[in-house]
């Protein structure tokens, strides 16, 4: 066995110094070659700073927070003598063994004393990515060309290709498993580091917000997200809330929102366009029975979640309200059962909340559908009067339908969002609750 220095790479022509943010790895962890073990910063980029060997760490020389000049010593690393390429600090006796046919073939010096390259890199002029020495190696000996090794994801700084990175490549296409080029380079761009400078604030995800970003994620890979606007008059239904508000407060002991009339809305229309309602499964449709609708419920501490509304359709316009204020108010305090968030067919968030006059709101799997609603806001519109065209102030707000394309088109879409604003517009302004 043998130890190295892990020095402070040059990452710039006028960079001199940099900081160090973070350990990746501690003493005693293995690293690969090419793996990422710390993050620093400097005043011109702020990355990852990638192993020159694969070995065990010995050794962290300089700490969190820690100024250090380029070229200085900032670990000590265990590696087998096979791998040596920088100056050795103390060697000790021992056979070195790979761990396969692959890793054995890497594993041979292909740097010279005088660090000249053993392999022939002209293969690699045309590319755009950089690749070490032992990546190249492992490609030339499993016959991997460069436009091949270009759709390979890097787990490295910068989305570099790892050696970990090409081994599992290499294993996969064996078993024929490889992933198509334009996954990879998706993938590559998600492992580009984030920028953290000096008093910027480290918060750590919670379970919640994770599970949210991962949800998230995998709803925009999964459907073709499309949206469709229509801007909905929604003057009587100010009007007519404002006149029955304080009655209903009275009568039930609760507050009549915005939510549960435009929720009847959608839940007719779902009635009108039942195609809305459906899921996917493989290449098949299943076209639910029940209408079950979920709402957006913002959380004090900023998260999301989605309690659902069963049978929305059978319920009347006080039966909703009533079940859109029992949910917010579980919801906020933390008393959702997990019935609550399960089997939604549709769900509605109201973005105007905030403000927005509209949003694109991303689809909540294996859902097809959902719609933003967003602020309501006076403006000046035309009307049809008996005594002709005339401008009046109207309360007027914008619906966002986020669809999935794959399953449902532009027509069906469109007309659905459109059947909502009908809908609203037309609300009787006589009715009773």
């Amino acid at each position: 066995m043998a130890l190295v220095e892990l020095i402070m790479p040059k990452m710039g022509e006028s960079i001199t110094e940099a900081t160090i943010l973070s350990w990746l790895k501690k003493p005693g962890d293995n690293i690969e070659a090419d793996e990422s073990v710390l993050e620093v910063a400097t005043d011109k980029v702020d990355t990852e700073v990638p192993s020159t060997h694969g070995g065990v760490l010995k050794e962290i020389l300089a700490k969190q927070g820690e100024v250090v000049k380029v070229g200085k010593a900032i670990a000590i690393i265990t590696i087998d003598e096979t791998e040596i390429e920088t100056p050795v600090i103390k060697t000790i006796e021992t056979k070195p063994a790979a761990t396969s046919k692959v890793e054995a073939k890497a594993a041979t010096p292909i740097v010279a004393a005088n660090g000249a390259d053993h392999i022939s890199t002209s293969d690699f002029k045309s590319s755009t990515r950089f690749y070490s020495p032992l990546v190249k190696n492992i490609a030339k000996e499993e016959s991997i060309g460069v436009s091949e090794l270009e759709s390979i994801s890097g787990s490295g700084a910068e989305g570099r290709v790892t050696k970990k990175d090409i081994l599992s490549y290499v294993q996969n296409r064996k078993l024929g498993h490889t992933i198509s080029v334009g996954q990879q380079r998706s993938n590559v761009a998600s492992l580009v580091p984030a920028s953290i400078s000096a008093g910027d604030e480290i918060l750590q995800m919670d379970r919640m917000r994770k599970m949210i970003a991962d949800r998230m994620v995998d709803s925009r890979r999964i459907s073709a997200h499309v949206t469709s606007f229509v801007e909905a008059d929604v003057t009587n239904i100010v009007f007519w809330r404002n006149k029955v508000k304080g009655e209903f407060y009275k009568r039930e002991n609760d507050g009549l929102t915005f939510t549960p009339i435009f929720m009847e809305a959608v839940v007719l229309a779902i009635k009108d366009f039942p195609m809305i309602n459906i899921q996917v499964d493989g290449d098949r449709i299943i076209k639910k029975k029940d209408i079950n609708v979920g709402m957006a419920v913002a959380l004090p501490s900023g998260n999301l979640i989605v309690p659902v509304i069963k049978k929305a359709d059978q319920y009347n316009l006080a039966g909703l309200a009533k079940a859109v204020n029992d949910l917010v108010k579980r919801s906020r305090e933390n008393k959702l059962k997990p019935d609550d968030l399960a089997g939604g067919t549709y769900t509605i968030s109201n973005v105007g909340t905030f403000g927005n006059v509209m949003g694109t709101p991303i689809i909540m799997q294996p859902q097809v559908g959902i719609l933003a609603i967003g602020a309501i806001q006076k403006k000046p519109a035309v009307i049809e009067t008996p005594q002709g065209d005339a401008i009046a102030i109207r309360h007027k707000m914008f619906l966002s339908h986020s669809y999935d394309h794959r399953v449902v088109d532009g027509a069906l879409g469109g007309s659905f969002v459109r059947r909502v604003a009908d809908y609203l517009e037309k609300f009787d302004i006589e009715r009773t609750i």
